[in-house]
């Protein structure tokens, strides 16, 4: 058994990398008006292989695929419809490369979000039909699994409309599925909302999510802030294996905005009262680089999950 796979199936602390389309942005890579941090995978793939590379290097035992923003529909907005399966299946190659690289057996993760062509949040049904996300999520899954991930991270699932479809699609390829939650706190600042949506409150989500059976539940692209409160939230109704990967800053379409980024030392504390509440996966989102995972990594080994 891999050694990833042990310590997920034991309870041990299991470190992941941190973002991928913001370490990119960082590192002077362009991001695409129509998708982000997708279009380097045409573009500047060696760019995705260098920030994968210093992840593995930095301590990360799960590396994420560069396609939260290279879904179907979006590649199709970018022009590239004609190989937008093929493009996918090169992220993971990608990372291959970069495991090759550095020796280090890391699992890859095929990151899926339903993010909206030519917008900084998940599309609710306003740009794309029905029919197109749900022929977009099931043939970037079959994708991603062709390029031989290891498991799916779902990322910034939020909505009751579209995460799902894409959960759903996730599951048929029988591999793991990682579910990442994405919520806020309402403006009285007494209820967990969507992140993005502030009309789906968090508690009603989980309840439609829960069921379609994820393999792990983390809430991801969250402030830290908020993170502890939907942990409590989520272990309500689910028993299973728990993840936090906050983000840091802000997204003004297409950049992401470097402001009031957690310190390493300061994300270590706040991961392990995560770890006290039962958190075995920890990682970092958007805005957080190579210096947040090295920090967790470091510290994970004095790091005891709750039962």
């Amino acid at each position: 058994m891999p050694a990833w796979k042990d310590k997920f199936d034991n309870g041990e602390v299991l470190v992941i990398d941190g973002a991928m389309g913001t370490e990119l942005e960082r590192r002077g890579v362009p991001m695409h008006a129509e998708a982000w941090s997708g279009a380097a995978l045409v573009e500047h793939p060696d760019a995705i292989i260098g920030a994968h590379e210093d992840y593995i290097r930095a301590g990360a035992e799960v590396i994420i695929t560069n396609t939260f923003g290279a879904s179907p529909h979006m590649l199709k907005a970018m022009g590239y419809g004609d190989r937008d399966e093929a493009i996918i299946e090169s992220a993971v190659d990608l990372a291959k490369r970069a495991r090759d690289n550095t020796g280090v057996d890391v699992a890859i993760a095929g990151s899926i979000s339903t993010m909206a062509a030519g917008g900084d949040v998940a599309d609710p049904g306003d740009r794309h039909s029905d029919d197109e996300v749900v022929d977009s999520m099931n043939r970037m899954a079959q994708a991603l699994a062709r390029g031989g991930c290891d498991l799916i991270a779902l990322e910034m699932m939020q909505d009751s409309h579209r995460a799902p479809i894409a959960t759903q699609a996730a599951k048929n390829t029988g591999l793991p599925v990682w579910l990442g939650l994405t919520c806020a706190w309402n403006e009285a600042r007494d209820k967990l909302v969507a992140f993005d949506f502030p009309e789906y409150d968090f508690d009603d989500f989980l309840a439609a999510m829960l069921p379609i059976g994820p393999d792990l539940v983390s809430i991801m692209h969250s402030d830290v802030d908020v993170t502890s409160a939907a942990l409590d939230v989520v272990k309500q109704s689910w028993g299973g294996p728990l993840g936090a990967y906050p983000e840091a800053g802000y997204f003004t379409m297409p950049n992401w905005q470097f402001v009031d980024i957690i310190a390493p030392d300061d994300l270590v504390t706040r991961a392990r009262g995560w770890v006290d509440q039962g958190v075995t996966v920890l990682g970092g989102c958007c805005g957080l680089g190579p210096e947040h995972i090295a920090a967790l990594s470091k510290a994970a080994p004095t790091m005891k999950p709750a039962a």
